[in-house]
């Protein structure tokens, strides 16, 4: 015997599958650990909270926006110690950011924090005004100023403080 069961259809499906991809997008997590190796998980609802900056460069060569969180916030939100604090052996302290896929790019954390650099390198989470699409996002690090886009990761997952020694 067969069973059937009415589905809802329409706008209210649609609603629903709406609030449920909002939802899982607000619930994912990047994991900042320090050079003590204590993490924190920081979810993509606090960095949508944050003061957002918009960056305008080149990608393959056609003119873009981006929008984002310079990285210094996130790791500030974490508890990672910048400006006066950054000094002596922290100095040779790399930021290593990897993606869902594997992928890992490494930043100088002196590169990362506004006492020492010129340029801001974003967590950014969306493109011409756009949230990012599943390829890019829903994070995805764009470095203003380096010549070629490698350490532009896409799917941010991960940043780690590494003590270089």
């Amino acid at each position: 015997m067969t069973q059937r069961r009415h589905v809802p259809g329409g706008a209210a499906a649609c609603l629903l599958l709406l609030l449920f991809l909002i939802s899982e997008a607000l619930a994912q997590t990047i994991q900042v650990t320090d050079a003590d190796g204590h993490s924190t998980s920081v979810t993509t609802a606090q960095i949508f909270r944050l003061l957002h900056v918009t960056v305008a460069v080149q990608d393959h060569d056609k003119p873009t926006q981006f929008e984002g969180v310079p990285l210094s916030s996130i790791l500030s939100l974490a508890g990672i110690l910048l400006g006066d604090a950054l000094r002596g052996p922290r100095m040779s302290d790399v930021l290593v950011v990897g993606a869902i896929d594997g992928y890992k790019v490494a930043f100088a954390l002196a590169e990362i924090d506004p006492a020492f650099a010129t340029r801001e390198i974003v967590l950014v989470d969306k493109r011409d005004g756009k949230p990012l699409d599943d390829k890019e996002g829903p994070l995805r690090v764009v470095a203003p100023g380096d010549k070629r886009p490698a350490r532009w990761v896409r799917q941010v997952i991960t940043l780690r403080i590494v003590a270089a020694k």
